[in-house]
């Protein structure tokens, strides 16, 4: 199936700018970004826009509102997020709009904001959501892909590398492999995805790096020019599901089901036509930012 029109709901975020960027640049695909009403200015959005996206607008509450903008769309592709940061966690409550949405509006294949670790039900609050609204999208009748592409680098120092104080905080064995996917290159991969047969109907596991954490420490002192400071803790699931003191926070909690998860296998990355940017590019970029 050829898909022309691709709408990204939250084409202005982190990720979802990323994923409309690599949309345009390919050149294959007439590009919406799905806003939410009020309209607002937005550089990103201005920015899209000036690269020939359409910049629509809906209110989430309304099916009807998500129904017309989605019209003509092919594909939708989800980067929504409940704001991780703030203590947004429900996934499923968030896109069931846009995925009953697309129904209505003949969207052909739906991609949701997966773009993490391969979770298993039960592993977090935040994941079972994911996986919740996964069941919706597999059986809504619509094609679909899931996109798994491990820890997002632009992450990594949030989530155990703490450039500033030059400390790496473990959850999990030294020697654990992750895999982690820069935010640019998780965008070429969303958008080459809508070209491949094996595609449909599938999950892909694509990675920039699978390194271990030791690894990739030693490539935050190779970029910093110091040794770092590690702390161990490993006792942060059990502490969190028996109300131990000190009781870890929920997003601690998160951090470590994310960095204790096997690394993602038998990955996709062969079925693309690119190659993922190194590591240390992505890590020489965080180092740079965090000495602004």
């Amino acid at each position: 199936m050829t898909f022309t029109n691709v709408t990204v709901a939250g084409g202005t975020g982190l990720l979802g700018f990323h994923i409309a960027e690599a949309l345009l640049n390919d050149g294959s695909f007439k590009v919406k970004i799905l806003r939410r009403l009020p309209e607002t200015p937005n550089d990103k959005a201005d920015s899209l826009a000036s690269k020939g996206a359409t910049i629509v607008y809906a209110d989430y509450n309304q099916h009807d509102s998500l129904v017309k903008a989605l019209r003509g769309t092919d594909a939708l592709i989800s980067t929504a997020s409940p704001g991780l940061a703030t203590g947004g966690y429900d996934f499923d409550t968030l896109q069931t709009p846009l995925l009953n949405a697309a129904k209505a509006a003949g969207v052909k294949r739906f991609i949701p904001s997966e773009f993490g670790i391969d979770y298993a039900v039960g592993d977090h609050l935040i994941t079972d959501t994911k996986a919740s609204f996964r069941e919706k999208v597999v059986n809504s009748g619509l094609e679909y892909t899931i996109i798994l592409n491990g820890l997002f680098t632009a992450y990594l120092g949030w989530l155990a590398f703490d450039i500033q104080n030059k400390t790496a905080t473990f959850y999990a064995d030294g020697n654990t492999v992750v895999a982690a996917t820069s935010l640019s290159d998780i965008g070429k991969f969303t958008a080459e995805s809508l070209k491949l047969e094996e595609s449909r109907n599938a999950t892909l596991r694509v990675a920039g790096s699978r390194l271990s954490l030791n690894e990739i420490l030693e490539k935050f002192e190779q970029a910093t020019g110091s040794k770092w400071k590690v702390v161990v803790d490993k006792e942060v699931k059990h502490r969190f599901q028996n109300n131990i003191d000190p009781v870890p926070s929920p997003m601690d909690f998160f951090k470590a089901i994310s960095l204790e998860k096997p690394s993602l296998e038998n990955i996709d990355n062969d079925k693309f036509s690119f190659s993922p940017r190194p590591l240390i590019d992505d890590i020489n970029a965080l180092v740079q930012m965090a000495s602004m």
